[in-house]
């Protein structure tokens, strides 16, 4: 770590809520993980992040950061170039390797360009989407830099209308071809892919099924060919690495097993997954024996800045 150690016993600020479409999410995973790291052996503040926040760590002063924040201004750099200029070690990725991420249609341009399988997109403007099909049936409208599914609309192939997007939709949206098919997702922590977990839904995995208990069944490791595990474990650490992302992150797929490993399809990667009961990160590092605890208490001892 840098010249502030998150080493057992330190403080750590766990930060959460924030001002996002997620921050009910973000309390869940803040709270958890400051669980965790009390039973790990840390002294922990838990920080709800709002407009005085740096003043907060300048009166809290923590050795580190645990950035349990979700969404706009936690997941996308503005945190972390406030960290960065106080000077106080944080978890996860860093500014840019966040910036991008979080914008799915640049980070698709990062995919493609070190060779992984993204689908065809395009921005266009919400009323626009509301008044024509933008793609051709079937497609998904979703905002360009929100997570956990939130605002996500679905075009069937029969559909005769344009989707009748809500206000509180971005003014720019992402329009993105479908894939159909199972829903996979790889965690990589540090340098190493975790597992593979398929999703299993009685249908889009929506809000409600990521976060709910019993909205969805998550089979660790998925009982797909080594082959798309194989490959699932490489896409996940490729597209890590081509963002620059540091700690924990996670990368979600889609796979039309009718066409074998010509279907895996990369989605985007999550740079700060969830941290819940639910959620799908912890779930495989237990898979390895990684107990919460531990898991937290590695993301803290990998803080830093310059990251």
């Amino acid at each position: 770590m840098a010249s502030k150690s998150g080493k057992t016993g330190s403080l750590v600020a766990v930060l959460k809520g924030g001002l996002s479409a997620e921050r009910e999410v973000s309390l869940v995973s803040g709270r958890e993980c400051a669980a965790a790291l009390r039973e790990a052996g840390y002294q922990v503040v838990e920080v709800e992040a709002g407009p005085d926040l740096a003043a907060r760590l300048a009166e809290i002063k923590p050795d580190c950061v645990f950035n349990a924040l979700h969404g706009r201004w936690g997941e996308d750099g503005c945190v972390q170039g406030l960290l960065e200029w106080m000077r106080i070690p944080y978890t996860h990725s860093g500014l840019l390797a966040s910036a991008l991420a979080m914008d799915k249609q640049r980070s698709k341009d990062v995919f493609r360009a070190a060779g992984l399988p993204v689908l065809d997109s395009v921005l266009a403007a919400r009323d626009t989407v509301r008044k024509t099909h933008v793609l051709q049936p079937p497609y998904v409208v979703k905002p360009n830099n929100e997570g956990s599914s939130v605002g996500v609309y679905i075009v069937h192939e029969a559909a005769n209308s344009p989707p009748q997007l809500s206000d509180d939709m971005p003014e720019t949206v992402m329009v993105e071809t479908y894939a159909p098919g199972r829903e996979l997702t790889c965690a990589v922590l540090g340098d190493r892919a975790l597992a593979v977990t398929d999703i299993i839904t009685s249908g889009w995995y929506d809000y409600h099924a990521k976060y709910s208990v019993g909205g969805s069944r998550h089979e660790v490791p998925a009982q797909i060919p080594a082959e798309i595990t194989a490959a699932c474990f490489d896409y996940a650490l490729r597209a890590h690495r081509a963002l620059g992302c540091r700690g924990l992150s996670r990368t979600d797929f889609r796979w039309d097993e009718t066409r074998g490993l010509a279907g895996l399809i990369l989605l985007e990667t999550n740079t700060q997954p969830g941290m819940t009961p639910t959620s799908l990160a912890p779930e495989q590092a237990a898979h390895l024996g990684i107990s919460f605890p531990e898991l937290c208490a590695w993301i803290v001892e990998d803080a830093s800045c310059n990251r």
